[in-house]
């Protein structure tokens, strides 16, 4: 799986999944195909959903970095990430996750299980969670030629295998193409390289942004429900979030007001703000 790859030590996945100079030479004929500038429809992209595919993860010897980096780059794109799932290498668990997490949200990103071992089944499962067979793709398999130069094996050449259907998507940093079937993004489980992969598709999800504001409030967050609940009834379209601090000594609890409407978001704070003791009120960030 994805974290074999990263603590193995030969040069294909460093190289092939990082992006070399030689390996990004040999997907020119992919260039012409290249989406990763434009943006995402309108209408798309609302919501996210995020399948981690590891027992590494679930037995607690690796920390997962991925979910949490995509969680903060899609909600500054003004993507709203509604589930994330992880699951053990599983051809059936991901069948299944893949299934339903593609007719629930409008995105659905995987990390995971896309190398040459045993382990690394996330396209098969995806594959069969959409319905679909595994197909050999041509164009990466001269990639994996003109990397390995006579040592392709059977093992490597897994790695040339997709969805039926997929879409191969390479950037400028790329080597080695993202593979997308249907509303579904398959990226590696290694934190650097899935990074690099998502800088390179990151503008096909750009939708208006949210606005926050963030009040800071020295009174305990029981007291404080009470002013919760009337906010939320005065603004039943406002995403509030409180958080109470019990270690701090400048204020007890944060609050935050979010929204895709700015305007939205200034009436429910000055609203907020006139109903509070202000005494109570430590600082607000806008």
């Amino acid at each position: 799986m994805a974290v074999s790859l990263a603590t193995a030590r030969g040069p294909f996945t460093r190289h092939i999944l990082a992006g070399s100079r030689a390996t990004r030479r040999l997907l020119f004929p992919l260039r012409g195909r290249r989406k990763s500038v434009l943006p995402w429809p309108a209408s798309m992209a609302r919501t996210a959903g995020i399948i981690l595919i590891g027992n590494e993860i679930l037995s607690g010897k690796v920390v997962d970095a991925n979910a949490s980096y995509l969680c903060r780059e899609l909600r500054a794109l003004g993507v709203e990430v509604r589930k994330i799932s992880v699951i053990p290498d599983e051809v059936e668990l991901i069948a299944f996750e893949v299934s339903e997490h593609s007719r629930a949200f409008d995105v659905v990103f995987t990390s995971g299980g896309v190398g040459p071992t045993h382990d690394d089944v996330t396209i098969e499962g995806v594959a069969r969670g959409l319905s679909v067979p595994v197909v050999r793709d041509p164009r990466l398999v001269r990639v994996l030629e003109g990397f390995h130069k006579g040592r392709l094996n059977e093992a490597r050449l897994k790695m040339a295998e997709v969805p039926e259907g997929a879409e191969l998507m390479a950037g400028d940093e790329l080597a080695f193409p993202a593979v997308v079937v249907r509303n579904i993004y398959v990226l590696p489980g290694v934190p650097e390289i899935f990074r690099q992969k998502f800088e390179a598709l990151r503008e096909r999800f750009r939708e208006s942004p949210f606005y926050l504001c963030s009040v800071f409030i020295n009174m305990p967050e029981g007291t404080l429900a009470d002013h919760l609940n009337e906010l939320l009834r005065r603004h039943p379209e406002l995403m509030l979030g409180s958080y109470p601090e019990l270690f701090n000594a400048e204020y007890k609890v944060k609050v935050t007001l979010e929204s895709k409407d700015r305007k939205y978001v200034e009436r429910a704070v000055e609203d907020f703000l006139q109903r509070l003791p202000g005494a109570a009120v430590v600082r607000v960030e806008r």
